[in-house]
């Protein structure tokens, strides 16, 4: 035990891969911690506040809450699972001493285990493993385990990181137990592990206050809040504190209020101590990696290291003829505030201005990462145009870089052919197959980014829904090679208008459609896809002409063919370097980058295929 150190106190992190029970488990040690009250309908995935987490079914940002259990606070952190926004899982490793390894008996470690339990053991963090969805018919759980250790010795900086306490769970029946054979009655044996395991957090009280911000939030009423952890000191409401940034520059503020989490809920206190997690009002212009000090003795704590963007896309003023129609949002000072604004709490984004006023470029940590923020702004009410990401290239000695990823994909062995012939276009190597035996296969691809932007959608077509594809940055390599498109051609609309089905007809006999009967068009709007080379200019505003026979739309509507609805990822998959999705609070609508036809065969030579 330290010499200074909170006993009553223990911050832990829950860490694991998408989809093997991070949240599910929360609920279950927040019910069991007797947080709500016995006829409190409070539903599942507890922690999942933000509507697109509930939709996708996975963690974005990273939440705090707390529950009490013999008389100790413990703090709990749910943490983003997915790579691509690791940027959070990296800030919130800095308040936790603990870490809970979530591992599914049927899955065991995947790269995103690795790459979370790595930055958790980079912190010198104390491990605790758990094996979830026991309760599973397909659980394997002996070789889950062996496989965790094996993790552990590849990762492990230190002798005592390979001591680790393993528990047995099924966070959906709301148990753990720490013998297989053992009653399996509630989360109890998890919480006494957590006690006895997690050291509690160091920091003297007596010493000035410094306190590491990890994260903020925006109340309309108290105005901005800093949450972050108190390493020493204490932490007072209408106290006068310094601000450190991470460049160095200090000012000077007052702590309106303070307060700590319990539950769901966040209680205001005159007072927090060292070791604790809080959140504080009435220091404006906080951001993360800041410090927040004594003014008599201002020193800052090491700031939050956050691993480079690798993917690129451009952000830039709705330049098509709807403009302004769908979104009150829509020019460049709106979108400008808003990225600075993401830019506060998003710390592993980067906004970088363009030779126009009107256009930003955005680096991330791969597709997902900044196809959430595009959908966000979406609906918060704004309309822009985005273009179709890209690797994030650096040059060292003289020679361009380029990042390379550890695709993982598990599907079944009757896919291997396509998917193989697909990547290997893709520059795909590679690494490693294994078979279960009863059909499933696991296969690991190195494979550079740009390689892996458009495969989601091919994967997900080509399996049929029946797999999981998983990517984690590995480094950057000289880059070689250029990958091959598989995509055809797509089908431009050639006049302003509403599409008709007489116009659309004529569209399918050449491909497939994107619009409806009724819907708006304008010149260079893509409007379908064809499986040949080059652009096809079709005018899907067309309409049949009376004669006295028929009328213009007898025996057309039933001959039409469903439409393909592309979602936003697919989109922005789909499109390719001289096209842009537009994104409005209603629609979705893939165009050229110059909708004049005659513009686009003056820059480049007609039978050239911009889509190559």
């Amino acid at each position: 035990m330290e010499k200074h150190s909170n006993q009553g106190i223990r911050n832990i992190a829950i860490i694991a891969h998408v989809d093997h029970g991070k949240t599910t488990l929360v609920d279950a040690l927040l019910r069991q911690g007797q947080v709500f009250r016995p006829n409190q309908q409070v539903g599942e995935l507890i922690m999942d506040t933000n509507p697109l987490e509930r939709e996708r079914g996975i963690t974005i940002l990273a939440k705090n809450t707390a529950i009490h259990y013999q008389n100790v606070k413990i703090n709990i952190i749910d943490t983003p699972g997915h790579a691509d926004f690791s940027g959070e899982v990296e800030r919130i490793m800095h308040m936790a001493d603990g870490c809970l390894l979530l591992v599914d008996a049927v899955d065991g470690p995947m790269p995103q285990t690795r790459y979370l339990l790595k930055q958790a053991l980079k912190q010198k963090i104390a491990p605790l493993v758990v094996i979830n969805k026991i309760d599973r018919r397909e659980a394997r759980v002996p070789e889950v385990v062996g496989l965790v250790q094996d993790l552990f010795l590849e990762l492990a900086t230190e002798p005592e990181q390979l001591d680790f306490p393993v528990l047995y769970a099924s966070a959906r029946q709301e148990y753990a137990v720490t013998d297989l054979e053992g009653p399996r009655q509630n989360m109890e044996p998890l919480l006494r592990a957590m006690l006895e395991h997690v050291p509690a957090p160091s920091g003297d009280p007596d010493l000035p206050l410094q306190m590491l911000v990890a994260a903020l939030d925006y109340d309309q009423y108290l105005g901005q809040i800093g949450i972050g952890r108190v390493f020493r000191g204490k932490m007072r409401a209408r106290e006068s504190v310094a601000l450190i940034s991470r460049e160095g520059g200090t000012s000077p503020h007052t702590v309106e209020k303070v307060f700590v989490f319990h539950g769901l809920e966040r209680l205001e206190v005159p007072v927090a101590d060292a070791g604790d997690i809080v959140a504080i009002t009435g220091v404006d212009g906080v951001a993360i990696g800041d410090t927040i000090t004594a003014p008599e003795q201002p020193e800052s704590l090491p700031s939050i290291e956050i691993e480079e963007p690798t993917v690129k896309m451009t952000f830039g003023v709705n330049t098509s003829p709807f403009m302004g129609r769908e979104g009150p949002l829509c020019t460049s000072r709106n979108l400008n505030e808003r990225l600075l604004k993401e830019l506060r709490t998003n710390v592993s984004l980067r906004v970088e201005p363009t030779s126009t006023t009107d256009e930003f470029l955005v680096s991330g940590r791969g597709e997902l990462h900044l196809a959430i923020l595009v959908e966000t702004m979406r609906r918060e009410g704004y309309e822009f145009q985005v273009s179709k990401p890209e690797p994030v290239t650096k040059v060292i000695d003289g020679k361009v870089h380029e990042p390379f990823e550890l695709l993982t994909l598990d599907t079944r062995e009757e896919f291997i052919g396509p998917l193989t012939e697909n990547l290997s276009g893709r520059l795909a190597q590679l690494v490693d197959m294994r078979n279960d035996g009863a059909g499933n296969v696991r296969l690991e691809y190195r494979i550079p980014t740009r390689g892996l932007i458009g495969f989601r959608s091919f994967f997900l077509r080509t399996t049929r829904g029946n797999g999981e594809d998983n990517s984690l940055f590995v480094d950057y390599q000289p880059m070689k090679g250029e990958v091959k498109s598989d995509l055809g051609g797509v089908l431009v609309a050639t006049e302003r208008g509403v599409a008709v089905t007489y116009g659309l007809l004529n569209a399918q006999g050449r491909g497939s459609t994107f619009v409806e009967p009724g819907t708006s068009v304008y010149e260079g709007m893509i409007v379908g896809m064809h499986p040949r080379d080059g652009d096809i200019g079709i005018n899907v505003c067309k309409e049949k002409k009376l004669t006295n026979m028929r009328s213009s739309t007898a025996d057309i509507a039933k001959r039409l063919s469903p439409i393909v609805n592309l979602s936003l990822d697919e989109s922005l998959d789909f499109i390719s370097s001289d096209e842009l999705v537009e994104v409005t609070p209603q629609s979705l609508r893939l165009r050229k980058r110059k909708l004049s036809s005659a513009a686009r065969q003056k820059r480049r030579g007609v039978s050239e295929n911009p889509r190559a």
